[in-house]
């Protein structure tokens, strides 16, 4: 018996069932249309996170000031001094990766205008912060290093402030804003950014000279940190390989000592989120894929059911000349056929959820080819393997037993 014929009689035993035949395919349909939902759902998560982070500066490296030990008591890194100017003009002198280097002093406080204020944060920085955080300039112009040298009260507002402290649409460019009874004058406005993966609004900020906050707002000579963009991604372990050694040379720190500052590098971050959002895809997936494990289950239950109700049709069959291999491929064509039909369902159904998924509460999603054709290769394996028992167990029936059966 050729296949083409095997494949006829397959189809026929199932369009004599056709309810039965779709409440196992049902099995299926769930199984695949989870898993395709579930990792379009996590790939999304992973591509909308990598995304936001390469928004905020995927080359960004932060220097920051490494607690210590002073009379016995570990003091906390906020507290610390150790970042100066110095370490700045080095480090900014002296590396071969990065492209831009910016001092970082800051402050939190009420920013006033006539009868509006808000709360928000003030950040000294140079010209090159805004390559590094990956801003640019919506109106306006930004300061200078003339701005920089003679500790110039200007500033730059992201949107969020202008919101807030100009609701009338007023144009914020040449208005006097006052931060901690400083008077700042806008000479620019940021274009949005939205909020990041952090949730933490990138547009609530206002960039001023970083001489300014050190002078004027916060009497130090000290950085709080110092933020550099590596010009290659790839380079960034070696980057910091090297701003390590300024930093110890220039703080004569013995060898052996620890360091007084630490390094840190949004690549850290992404590997981490990314990691984490794999994780948690793999979890959906395995979730999801509980229900093709039931629906596998539930092809095996049906092929029995049709092996047992056809005993005399396989006796009838063997008894005119086919062969146990003839009989076990025609049931395992029937349940191949069930699962590669659900899967195909499956698949359609699991695309319409995702998109779903996305227009209904605007979730991002991500559907893959290779999510698809494993999704598709899994619930064909299943129907393989689900439906091999019983058709093996129909093809090693007795013809005689087999016609006797009522």
């Amino acid at each position: 018996m050729n296949i083409i014929n095997l494949i006829k009689i397959a189809l026929k035993a199932l369009s004599n069932n056709k309810m039965r035949g779709f409440l196992t395919m049902l099995g299926i349909i769930i199984g695949v249309g989870s898993v395709i939902t579930m990792l379009a759902i996590g790939q999304g998560s992973k591509i909308s996170i990598q995304s936001q982070i390469s928004e905020m500066g995927s080359n960004l490296i932060m220097i920051q000031p490494g607690g210590d030990m002073r009379g016995g008591v570990r003091q906390s890194a906020a507290d610390m001094e150790t970042l100066k100017l110095t370490d700045y003009e080095s480090i900014a002198n002296e590396t071969r990766y990065l492209t831009a280097v910016s001092p970082v002093v800051n402050s939190s406080g009420q920013v006033i205008f006539g009868a509006n204020n808000k709360p928000s944060t003030i950040y000294g920085v140079n010209q090159d912060y805004l390559e590094i955080r990956r801003y640019s300039m919506d109106d306006g112009e930004m300061f200078t290093e003339q701005d920089i040298q003679s500790a110039a009260k200007v500033c730059i507002v992201g949107k969020t402030v202008v919101d807030e402290l100009f609701p009338d649409g007023e144009n914020p460019i040449g208005q006097i804003i006052r931060f901690q009874k400083i008077p700042f004058q806008i000479i620019g406005t940021l274009k949005s950014k939205g909020y990041n993966s952090m949730g933490m609004d990138q547009d609530d900020l206002i960039l001023a000279p970083y001489t300014t906050i050190q002078k004027r707002v916060l009497a130090i000579t000290h950085l709080h940190s110092i933020n550099a963009s590596v010009f290659k991604e790839e380079f960034t372990h070696a980057a910091i390989d090297e701003i390590a050694d300024i930093l110890r040379l220039n703080h004569r720190l013995l060898p052996g000592a620890p360091d007084d500052f630490t390094i840190r590098s949004m690549q850290e971050l992404s590997a981490m989120m990314t990691t984490t959002s794999d994780l948690m895809t793999v979890l959906l997936a395995v979730v999801a894929g509980i229900s093709l494990l039931v629906g596998g289950i539930g092809i095996m239950n049906i092929m029995y059911v049709s092996v047992t109700e056809r005993t005399r049709e396989i006796g009838l069959r063997m008894s005119i000349g086919a062969r146990g291999i003839d009989i076990l491929a025609q049931f395992l064509i029937e349940a191949i056929l069930i699962s590669i039909t659900g899967g195909a369902i499956g698949v359609l159904a699991g695309m319409g959820s995702a998109m779903a998924v996305n227009a209904i509460v605007n979730y991002p999603i991500s559907i893959q080819a290779w999510t698809v054709m494993l999704s598709f290769a899994v619930c064909t394996v299943t129907g393989i393997f689900f439906g091999w028992y019983p058709a093996k167990k129909a093809a090693q029936l007795d013809p005689i037993e087999a016609i006797r059966y009522e």
